[in-house]
């Protein structure tokens, strides 16, 4: 039964991961050395894919671009996973229980950290000019893991509120202690959805993100090698961003359900 204790006991776990979020290891730090030296040496073309990346971000911000998921699709994977046919619409979604939405949201997960695995060796194999098609790419990967954990949950990433709280996930995962704190301070402080209408430093957010990867890719750079480290790299990438959407996600869920308990 979800009842206010229960969702009360819910809510105590979010608070504690919360908390140990914000110990952030200081090797974090140094994330952005890597790429200052592949920056460097990378050729201009692959600047310049970089520079369509950003340009697909903003996109995805405003009206959803390449990156947005088909919502009657991953619909179609609840019921196939709960083994049920009443979710035909993402309200129905936010009636099922927080166990359930667990379910799922790790279900979304698992398997975008399988296809995440597979691409990190691929692009891996190349060492250091795959390594930088690779970074986009995975960004790709994590905004639909994000987007099919929001629908978990019962939000609709069509909306642009929901997608500029998907960054501000994504940028939850990649910002240092300072950052952590502020963005936790901006989410739990929010009233209604308005709050996350408006975002700003977009392009930052990305870079951070890209940075952030850096020393976890260093040894990717090695042609042949790097598919070992690729592989590892973006499967712990998908999982530690999921874990971070999962978390807030259940949080807003949560918290709208205790509102609505007597």
């Amino acid at each position: 039964m979800e009842n206010k204790e229960y969702l009360m006991n819910q809510l105590k776990v979010i608070e504690k991961w919360e908390k140990d979020q914000k110990n952030v290891f200081f090797w974090e730090k140094i994330g952005r050395i890597p790429f200052m030296i592949l920056d460097k040496i990378t050729p201009k073309f692959i600047h310049e894919k970089i520079g369509l990346v950003l340009d697909e971000l903003s996109k995805y911000v405003n009206v959803g671009g390449q990156y947005l998921v088909s919502v009657p699709s991953t619909l179609s994977k609840i019921n196939k996973e709960l083994g049920i046919q009443e979710i035909t619409d993402i309200e129905k979604v936010s009636e099922l229980t927080i166990e359930q939405m667990d379910h799922i949201s790790n279900y979304f997960i698992a398997s975008r950290k399988q296809f995440a695995k597979v691409q990190g060796a691929t692009t891996g194999f190349g060492g250091i000019f795959t390594l930088a098609i690779d970074v986009p790419i995975l960004l790709g990967l994590t905004l639909k893991t994000l987007q099919e954990i929001a629908i978990s949950h019962g939000y609709d990433p069509n909306d642009q509120e929901e997608r500029v709280f998907i960054i501000k996930c994504l940028q939850f995962t990649s910002s240092d202690i300072v950052g952590k704190k502020a963005i936790l301070e901006e989410l739990t402080n929010i009233e209604g959805k308005k709050a996350f209408s408006q975002i700003e430093g977009w392009r930052e957010v990305f870079y951070t993100y890209r940075d952030n990867m850096g020393w976890k890719k260093l040894f990717q750079m090695v042609p042949i090698a790097g598919l070992i480290f690729g592989a590892y790299v973006n499967k712990q990438a998908i999982e530690d961003v999921g874990g971070v959407g999962r978390m807030l996600y259940k949080k807003r869920r949560v918290i709208e359900k205790l509102n609505h308990v007597t």
